[in-house]
């Protein structure tokens, strides 16, 4: 029976045929530009960039190294080529409300031609407003105006002069205005006659001037009127004289520029503007230079920067696109992604205006496509509430993030908001996606697809060709040296290796990679031709050798003894039990000397790493399942009377996982029994209440380790390992291993039940249990039975004893 269990050397690896590779070199083959073995991650992907909806954005879950990264940027190229370019954006000023600028949208590669439009015309504007005042024609519609009303003004003087006569005084006009003077002899009176009058006389003139103010109260308010008249008249021949001159450029403005309203409203209110404060205009350009006091003092002047309410801040300028945008951004922070708001300090405070509106990443990418990390955008702070918040509203609100701190920014502007048509790829990891999709509402509503890269493809001919144009790509690509078919075939099967599955591809790419660089650099160093199966070998090995001092030092202990194992002979209640270690790139399997105890107390099993807190939950788990498979099996007439003491020698550091849970279970058995194990058997596999044999992960690595520690202390014929059944798919063995079981020198066992293994542990059947009977004499379990029994009888007397007493 035991013989049967033995693993046949050609089932412990599963090697790529090279018939199946048909080409010689890679230069054979297509370069493959897709990806392989992740159709289910593809088609979510293309139906979430298909649907236009609201709130099919995608999520992509999978591994570093599966390829979402590339494919992502791939894929959506080729989507964005299919679409057109999106309008540019600019910021103008905002005539009515200045502190919340205008956005405009324009025809694609419109944007910097109306801005440089716009710049012009104001340019000719500061030129020919000036010369437009200063010509013959403005000067004299002007003097025509200034006589009308002047004779105006003469005649109503004329008739307050008649009143102030009647009252003994006489208008007179200063830079300060009409003012009353007393007359004296029908002269005005001079300053030494007023100050000769006596309090009377002083009084009686007041008296005068008062009713004369009475009286010519509705002519002054005439007076001002025509003042005021002549004013307006003045004002509309300016406006007459600067809409003429503006009309002729403005014009051309609203030929090129008048499709879409917002734009034609936005120069309506800039012509109505210029109008109003055409006397910014008359002055035209500065010229000649100024001294520093000079620009000091422009600087303090409010209306020293007036000009830049005519500017064009070109916000989002698509005139080189020639389809939708693909942004990758690789820093997405609240700015990053939402825009800001720059200021400037200007004596000494923080000032800012439309023009210091700067785009974010929704900005760029807004008509295409953002590609993001989930994991950067979600440590950053507010970014994941502001795309969130994008994505929601469909709008891009900029502002500045003190206002998210309750902080006030002085001198704040509030942009008007762009709308927002985008796709939002967010790449992450499965641990994230799970968080996001529990615990925030918003997630499940705004990315309602999820593309799951897989890490693991089924290995069949037509996957080993693409994985064969995969290789020949990275050669164009990289200017690599083509690979023959049989260091295809070697790339294959280590891909396998990596996918811990015979009949399974890895899909981390990453990994494959590096060893087609490091390969080609082995291939260089020769002078090859090509990469041939002896340059990725070296590449392999050298890469586990780059990183296997930890097992190195491991294995050196053992050789000295340092750490105690033994590989041949029996014990009883010792057994090796096989654990996975890693140090990053590398992982290599570490055979552990378990024991256990058994003694009669109080029933029950101990675990030694428990009880010193460096038991993992999992592996406690494992511990306590043996209670159970022990209390069914042997329990069911008396309750167990043994206390049963576990432990894991020189092991300091944490343990978790079952694994070790059945070679636990052998060396209990093995003590209750008194019958030795096997120590040149090691064992690995977790086991269930009915003793059934579960499959566990790193066999591969398991066996190795027990190989190399077992070949260190000398190879005996009966060294081995035994494995669960269900890992038998995934041995992916090194070559020396095979060639070791092929000459019997190693021996790999695959089992399905405890019984299986705890014969080829001691020698000695398990025995079926009979209801009538019991176990079968000779057996294991009826030994267990027997001093489980004996011991119970023994705990009766005692107890017996002490009643007595």
């Amino acid at each position: 029976m035991i013989d049967n269990l033995k693993v046949k050397p050609e089932k412990l690896t599963s090697s790529c045929k090279i018939e199946d590779l048909d080409f010689e070199t890679t230069a054979d083959l297509k370069p493959l530009r897709g990806i392989i073995g992740q159709e289910r991650a593809t088609k979510a992907l293309e139906f979430s960039l298909n649907v236009k909806k609201k709130g099919y954005n995608v999520y992509i879950s999978g591994l570093s190294g599966t390829g979402r990264n590339s494919y992502a940027r791939s894929i959506t190229e080729e989507h964005a080529k299919e679409m057109k370019a999106p309008d540019d954006w600019v910021y103008v000023y905002n005539f009515s409300t200045p502190d919340k600028p205008k956005a405009l949208s324009m025809d694609k590669g419109t944007g910097k031609e109306f801005k440089k439009d716009l710049e012009q015309v104001i340019d000719k504007l500061l030129e020919e407003i000036p010369n437009a005042f200063s010509g013959t024609d403005y000067e004299t519609q002007k003097s025509e105006i200034h006589q009308q009303y002047q004779q105006k003004h003469k005649e109503v003087i004329q008739k307050l002069n008649e009143i102030a006569k009647k009252h003994g005084f006489v208008f007179r006009e200063t830079e300060q205005g009409l003012v009353t003077a007393p007359l004296s002899d029908g002269k005005p009176m001079s300053q030494e006659e007023y100050e000769e009058l006596s309090t009377e006389e002083i009084q009686e003139l007041r008296e005068k001037s008062e009713k004369l103010n009475l009286e010519t109260i509705d002519l002054f308010n005439e007076l001002r009127s025509i003042e005021e008249k002549a004013r307006e008249e003045i004002k509309k021949l300016e406006k007459r004289v600067s809409y003429y001159v503006l009309n002729e450029h403005l014009k051309d403005l609203f030929k090129a520029y008048g499709k879409r309203q917002k734009v034609v409203d936005y120069l309506h209110e800039l012509e109505q503007d210029i109008l109003e404060n055409i006397k910014q205009f008359k002055n035209g350009k500065s010229k000649g230079a100024q001294s520093p006091q000079e620009m000091l003092m422009m600087q303090m002047k409010p209306k020293g920067n007036f000009m830049n309410r005519y500017q064009v801040n070109l916000f989002i300028d698509n005139s080189k696109k020639e389809y939708a945008p693909m942004i990758q951004e690789t820093n997405p922070s609240y700015y990053n992604l939402l825009g800001s708001i720059e200021y400037k300090n200007e004596m000494g405070a923080l000032k800012t205006d439309f023009t210091q509106i700067k785009p974010g990443a929704l900005h760029q990418a807004n008509g295409g496509f953002l590609i993001i990390q989930a994991r950067e955008v979600l440590t950053e702070p507010f970014a994941w509430q502001i795309l969130k918040r994008s994505l929601k509203t469909g709008e891009i609100n900029i502002e500045n993030m003190g206002k998210q701190w309750g902080q006030v920014v002085t001198s704040s502007i509030k942009p008007e908001p762009i709308p927002l048509d985008i796709k939002v790829i967010l790449i992450g990891d499965p641990y994230i996606y799970r968080l996001l999709f529990s615990y925030d509402e918003d997630f499940k509503k705004l990315f309602k697809v999820m593309s799951d890269f897989d890490v693991e493809m089924d290995k069949n001919k037509d996957h080993m060709m693409k994985m064969a144009g995969f290789i020949s790509a990275h050669c164009e690509e990289q200017e690599l040296l083509d690979f023959d078919k049989y260091a295809v075939k070697r790339v294959i099967d280590y891909s396998s290796r990596i996918a811990d599955h015979q009949k399974k591809l890895s899909s981390r790419f990453n990994q494959i990679v590096e060893i087609l660089y490091e390969a080609d650099a082995w291939a260089s160093t020769e002078n090859a031709t090509h990469v041939g199966t002896e340059h990725v070998e070296k590449a392999i090995q050298e890469k586990i050798y780059r990183n296997s001092k930890y097992e190195e030092k491991l294995n050196e202990m053992f050789d000295e003894g340092t750490l105690l194992i033994d590989v041949e002979g029996e014990k009883i209640g010792q057994i090796n039990g096989l654990a996975v270690m890693g140090t990053g790139e590398h992982s290599f399997g570490r055979p552990s000397r378990i024991t256990v105890s058994t003694y009669k107390g109080k029933a029950g099993i101990i675990n030694v790493e428990r009880e010193v807190k460096q038991s993992g939950n999992i592996h406690d788990k494992g511990v306590l399942i043996l209670s159970g498979y022990l209390g069914a099996k042997f329990a069911q007439k008396n309750p167990m009377a043994l206390s049963v003491s576990i432990s894991f020698e020189q092991t300091y550091s944490m343990i978790d996982g079952d694994s070790a849970s059945s070679t636990e279970l052998y060396a209990i058995l093995s003590s209750i029994a008194d019958i030795p194990l096997k120590q040149g058997i090691a064992v690995t596999g977790s086991v269930n209440q009915k003793g059934e044999i579960q499959p566990i992960g790193g066999a591969n690595e398991k066996i190795e380790g027990f190989y190399d520690v077992c070949k260190i202390k000398g190879l005996t014929g009966e060294q081995g390992v035994m494995i669960p059944e269900k890992n038998l798919k995934n041995l992916m063995l090194k070559e020396e291993v095979i060639e070791s079981v092929k000459a019997g020198e190693f021996h790999i066992y695959a089992i399905s039940h405890v019984d299986q293994g705890i014969e080829i542990l001691t020698g000695i059947p398990a025995g079926k249990c009979d209801e009538e009977a019991g176990y079968p004499e000779g057996t294991i379990y009826h030994k267990v039975a027997e001093k489980l029994k004996r011991v119970h009888e023994e705990e009766k007397k005692d107890h017996k004893k002490e009643e007595n007493k």
